[in-house]
């Protein structure tokens, strides 16, 4: 059947274009006969498939126990190779990768080390923007909590309401609170940094991240009332006490009403009011004032008279604050506007109230109160980009200048809507509106680069290819070399694809080259050079997914099925993404291993849950329907076994795949939901993880549960303080293993001495005692026994070891070695570790650790073998230079440092190429390497002495 299938393929016309994340994408109207009128094959194919799922659903219902899985199986086999046949397996020239919508630098450790240089000279009004620009440059990075780390960093040295509104929101949005149920938008769960109330404060605040806001340290003050207020008394009424009519010496006249007032307090409410009052104008010598003429009623009158006594607007009703509004504009009365822009702000707490008083607010320039209700719009988001009455207010070029006429149109605030906008829908009128006015906000360079990039990308991805080349044009003259890749892109769609590699060979040329840039030529390229560049681009980075991806599509044309899996799970080991698992999905239904493909397609829909399979035209739900009856079906139990037995081989995809299928069965389970998180952690895959965070929290069923829950997200986004809190909390509602165990893993994080290390012993022996199943069992002996280690108690070590494997944890054959290396039985400790090899489905780590317990040479076969298997693990490079250095090759120990410091910018390495430059007397080349290291770590002591050592020796020398 497979030839078949081949022979099939290749006598269809393929489908044409591709672009985007997925493996490809084509025309909406699939060729192979039909005509547009009535539907090509393709088309016909997916309605079959669809009446074809829609019929197996019903007959599963109601016949399920009578079919045979043999039946099935024939049926749907025949139903898939015809998919196959008449869309056709990827073909390389249909497959591109994706232009990062990023500031990308040709020298990206000089650019770190420039921004580093400028937050450690710059004025504490200016560190806020600098530390978003840092933010703009860990955008592209895998790893997020750097990025988050300088959100923060931005929204604590904020100085104006606008900057601290639009970075508090964005810090929310970060943890994407708005998709666990019960959380409102204006929540700030006590912490300043996010508090809508401290966000509305100007000025700067050194506050701290775990800082009370204002809400919490109101409450516990004064029982929730303002901070500002506290002290005061508020006038609820006007007295008219003989006293005070002493005091009143003129009149103010509208209509038929008579407002008594006091001349010089009306006067000093402004320098018009002065005037008006003790000036040149008839008015100074009238006690009676006729002012019907200016719009303002008797009731605005006297509510002004009051504020002239008590400066105060919290009494009056809102209507009347909006008349003071006005008349405070009118009169440039300051202190007056000031107070009604403030009272009126506090009015807003939600949507409706929000669309509704900014109008207001822009009409009469109120800072503050467009302030409050552009917060309620970030904080609504991405929901609120949806509402066609906020949009309005934001998109156009109009709107921007309302807002900026009142101080809040900026770069910060559309790069932060832009971001979402492509997230949600990258070829959306909105999204490119929303780029428009970032491009027209940029001012500094930096600003420009990535606003123009990112408006190139996304009008490539909507296929407007001249002006995605004016774009990416406009951000190369703006510096950012990287936009040169989307001009040849552009170049070459619109049916240059010369001038496109010429582009691409000049950037090679003329720029020290990186794998990104070869892999874009090969784009270009014909014959060999195609994989040659490729071959290049994943020697220089073998994190691009592209060449492997088109290496295993050229072997599949080839026939070479088993090569081209192969080639593909090169990447897959150690960088797991939906595209690659669709590729190697196909080439396993191609050839009939429809096990593994359900396997690939279930992990796949975890990492996306909206994924398009067959060219976007079939749901990923759909296929897994279509593939799972032609595989044994499993109960919930045979599942659980299955997990025991995936987890314990170290098969993070195959148990996400079994969580996938249980999930389906229980979609309410939180626990599994946990489970699947964890997997996704150690697969670096933090975002998806996160989804499945929140999804367990969502569906827990217990307050103590849902406790455990937040605290795992908030300590996976940095808050580890808050993290411990909410165990604590857990706890004391009841005991249970996931609290105990989240306050031990936390803790033993953040602390290094005995006493501390005890503790978390016995959290861990409480967690033990609660019950658990033994995939989490395993991991809590694993820990207490690292702990153990620590405090030098091996043999209790070398027990809680022993206890993890008989429950099947396998990465416990790990720790063990570490106690037989510790205890000099080195032999035992690599024997240990070579158990863990053959067990473990992924185990480069394993060869790793493996090294440290042989001969150099052994040691070095162990390390080649872990890049090979993960070129992301450091250890492996630092080992190679160390040893370089050691017989006295400094130039081979550089390089071998800058090779993977060029895709894997990682603290470790620069620290090292840092110490290696010194031992050399390159002391410039130190100071660079240190400053860019300290812009990933501020705080990484080591650096920070060598730095200091560096910056002496570099001033001691002449100039």
């Amino acid at each position: 059947m497979q030839q078949h299938i081949f022979n099939t393929m290749r006598s269809l016309k393929m489908i044409d274009g591709c672009k985007g994340n997925q493996v490809y994408a084509v025309n909406p109207t699939a060729s192979g006969g039909g005509g547009a009128a009535g539907g090509g094959v393709g088309e016909k194919f997916f309605q079959h498939l669809q009446d074809h799922l829609r019929v197996n659903s019903i007959r599963s219902k109601s016949h399920r126990r009578n079919q045979s899985f043999s039946q099935t199986n024939t049926v749907n086999s025949s139903i898939i190779a015809e998919a196959l046949a008449i869309y056709g397996l990827p073909q390389t020239g249909l497959v591109e990768p994706q232009i990062d919508p990023c500031l990308k630098s040709v020298d990206f450790v000089a650019t770190l080390a420039d921004v580093y240089q400028r937050l450690d000279n710059c004025s504490e009004s200016e560190r806020s923007g600098v530390y978003m620009e840092q933010c703009a440059i860990f955008r592209g990075l895998p790893d997020p909590k750097l990025f988050r780390r300088c959100l923060r960093s931005a929204r604590q040295h904020a100085v104006d309401v606008h900057s601290k509104v639009v970075l508090s929101a964005w810090l929310r949005f970060e943890r994407r609170e708005d998709e666990l149920f019960g959380v409102s938008a204006m929540n700030c769960s006590g912490w300043s940094l996010e508090c809508p109330k401290s966000s509305l404060v100007s000025g700067y605040n050194p506050e701290s991240e775990s800082d009370t806001c204002l809400c919490h340290r109101g409450s516990e003050e004064g029982e929730g009332v303002e901070p500002s207020l506290q002290g005061q008394e508020c006038s609820t009424s006007i007295r008219h006490g003989d006293d005070e009519d002493d005091d009143y010496d003129m009149l103010f006249c509208i209509g038929d009403d008579e407002v008594k007032c006091n001349r010089y307090k009306i006067a000093s409410l402004s320098r018009p009011f002065k005037s008006m009052l003790y000036g040149c104008f008839m008015e100074s010598r009238k006690e009676r004032i006729y002012f019907t003429q200016n719009g303002i009623s008797a009731k605005a009158m006297r509510a002004a008279e009051v504020f002239s006594r008590t400066k105060s607007v919290d009494s009056f009703d809102p209507n009347i604050v909006f008349e003071l509004l006005i008349l405070a504009n009118r009169f440039c009365c300051d202190e007056m506007k000031s107070a009604c822009d403030s009272y009126l702000a506090s009015l807003v707490d939600d949507m409706d109230s929000a669309v509704l008083l900014i109008e207001y607010g822009l009409a009469e320039t109120a800072y503050l109160l467009v302030a409050a209700c552009l917060q309620v719009f970030l904080r609504e988001l991405p929901n609120s980009m949806h509402n066609q009455n906020v949009m309005k207010l934001l998109c156009s070029s109009e709107a921007r200048e309302r807002l900026a006429s009142v101080g809040h149109a900026s770069f910060l605030l559309y790069s932060f809507l832009s971001q979402i906008a492509m997230e949600e829908d990258m070829k959306s009128n909105a999204t490119v509106m929303l780029l428009e006015r970032m491009v027209e906000c940029a001012t500094e360079d930096w600003q420009k680069q990535l606003a123009l990039h990112q408006l190139g990308c996304v009008m490539l991805e909507r296929r407007e290819y001249k002006d995605a080349q004016k774009w990416f044009e406009s951000a190369v003259q703006a510096g950012h070399v990287y936009s040169l890749v989307g001009v040849a892109r552009a170049t070459h769609k619109r049916g240059h694809k010369y001038k496109a590699y010429k582009l691409m060979n000049s950037l090679v040329s003329e720029y020290t080259p990186s794998g990104w840039m070869y892999q874009e030529r090969a784009l270009y390229s014909s014959g060999k050079e195609i994989m040659m560049d490729l071959n290049t681009a994943t020697e220089m980075d073998p994190t691009l997914s592209y060449p492997y991806k088109y290496r295993a599509i050229s072997l599949m044309e080839e026939d070479k099925i088993g090569a081209a899996i192969s080639e593909i799970n090169k990447i897959i080991g150690f960088k797991v993404s939906p595209d690659c698992l669709e590729l190697r999905a196909w080439f396993l239904i191609a050839m009939e291993d429809y096990e593994g493909a359900l396997t690939d397609v279930r992990a796949l829909l975890t990492l996306d849950s909206q994924y398009m399979m067959f060219h976007g035209k079939l749901h990923g739900d759909q296929l897994v329907e279509l593939l799972r009856h032609n595989v044994q079906q499993c109960s919930q139990a045979d599942c659980w076994m299955q997990l025991y037995d995936r987890w314990s081989s170290v098969d993070d995809i195959g148990s996400l795949a079994v969580v996938h299928h249980m999930l389906a069965n229980d979609p309410g389970k939180s626990l599994l939901r946990f489970r699947q998180s964890l997997l996704l952690l150690r697969l670096n895959c933090h975002k998806a993880a996160m989804r499945s965070l929140r999804m367990a929290r969502n569906h827990a069923t217990s307050e103590y549960e849902r406790l455990v829950y937040e605290g795992w997200i908030l300590y996976d986004t940095g808050y580890r303080e808050e993290a411990i809190a909410k165990a604590e909390e857990s706890i004391l509602i009841q005991r249970s293993f996931e609290a105990f165990f989240l306050k031990a893993y936390v803790l033993s994080e953040t602390t290094t001495d005995n006493e501390s290390s005890f503790y978390v012993i016995q959290l861990l022996e409480e967690a033990l005692r609660c019950p658990s199943d033994g995939l989490r069992k395993g991991q809590a002996l694993s820990n207490l026994a690292s702990i153990y280690v620590d405090v030098d108690k091996l043999d209790h070590a070398v027990d809680c070891y022993m206890n993890a494997l008989n429950i099947k944890h396998t990465r416990a054959h790990q720790g063990l070695a570490r106690v037989y290396h510790l205890k000099n039985m080195r032999k035992a400790a690599y024997d240990e570790m070579t158990k863990l090899i053959e067990k473990a489905r992924y185990n480069a780590s394993a060869y790793e650790k493996r090294s440290e317990y042989c001969d150099r040479e052994m040691a070095k076969s162990d390390l080649s073998m872990a890049t090979r298997l993960d070129p992301l693990r450091t250890y492996p490079y630092r080992y190679r230079a160390a040893v370089l250095m050691d017989d006295h090759k400094e130039a081979e120990a550089i390089a071998e440092l800058t090779k993977a410091i060029a895709f894997k910018p990682d603290l470790q390495l620069l620290h090292l190429r840092a110490a290696f430059h010194d031992s050399m007397g390159d002391y410039r080349s130190t100071l660079q390497d240190c400053e860019a290291a300290l812009c990933l770590d501020p705080k990484h002591a080591d650096t920070l002495e060598l730095y200091q050592k560096a910056k002496k020796r570099v001033e001691e020398q002449p100039k």
